[in-house]
């Protein structure tokens, strides 16, 4: 059941947005190399709910933590811990949601810490790539698949690959709402696109083969041939010309600009 937004609900979930594209930005004020996952954790649920949030993934169908935290192989769905300590050169995804008022947000950011590989650089540029490539297609009047196309079609002609199983989705009161919006399909083909529709895009790209396994913590997604994999996430309302991205990774962008500076 596919349930269409109204302008004021999508308001309301792009301020649920906006408040992880800032909770995003105060993890990067502080990831770096001995930084634990368990503190980045701890950090942002303190600042969700200071801000009147509630962090969306903590309880979800038992997952324990406010923060998906995953590190260089690991493609999505990794369990903040005390134990498991950034280094440098590592990419980490962090992907947050948000409940606020009502409405949930979800966007995800994967942070390059300290002298990461040229190669790996370019998997994330690619993948953010995808990412608004993959936005530029969700329009009213295409199809879901011209989504899938345009990210699939991107990030195979620099030799990486799309993880299959793992896919976007509809946001709303829910954080897993139909559809489901895979980053991989044939333009063309699939969901007739409408406004009101709010989905989360965010393309899951290994550098090396698509195949992934399930670590014994029941959540992690790793990439089977350990090689490092990239996530980035926006949700977007639908619109006729241009889609509205909701979330932001401006303020994300804004931290490390200055870090790096």
């Amino acid at each position: 059941m596919i349930y269409y937004k109204s302008e004021e609900e999508i308001e309301r979930l792009r301020q649920s947005n906006i408040l992880i594209g800032r909770t995003l930005a105060e993890i990067a004020k502080v990831i770096e190399p001995g930084v634990t996952t368990l503190q980045l954790d701890e950090l942002s649920e303190t600042y969700i709910r200071d801000n009147g949030g509630v962090p969306a993934f903590k309880g979800y169908s038992g997952f324990p933590s406010s923060l998906c935290i995953s590190i260089n192989e690991e493609v999505v769905h990794g369990i903040p811990s005390k134990d498991r300590v950034i280094q440098d050169g590592d990419v980490v995804s962090v992907d947050c949601g948000v409940l606020l008022d009502g409405y949930i947000g979800d966007s995800a950011y994967t942070f390059p810490v300290g002298n990461v590989k040229k190669e790996v650089l370019k998997l994330l540029d690619i993948t953010k790539e995808a990412l608004y490539l993959g936005i530029e297609n969700a329009v009213e009047g295409n199809r879901l698949g011209d989504i899938g196309a345009a990210i699939q079609n991107h990030v195979q002609s620099f030799g990486y690959s799309v993880v299959r199983e793992m896919v976007g989705h509809g946001v709303g009161r829910d954080l897993h709402e139909d559809p489901q919006v895979p980053n991989y399909g044939k333009a063309g083909k699939g969901l007739l696109l409408k406004s009101g529709l709010v989905i989360a895009i965010e393309p899951m790209v290994n550098l090396g083969a698509r195949n992934i396994i399930q670590a014994e913590d029941g959540w992690t997604i790793i990439a089977r041939d350990r090689k490092p994999s990239a996530h980035f996430e926006h949700s977007i309302a639908v619109r006729k010309n241009q889609a509205d991205i909701l979330s932001t990774f401006s303020y994300i962008e804004e931290v490390l600009k200055n870090k790096n500076n």
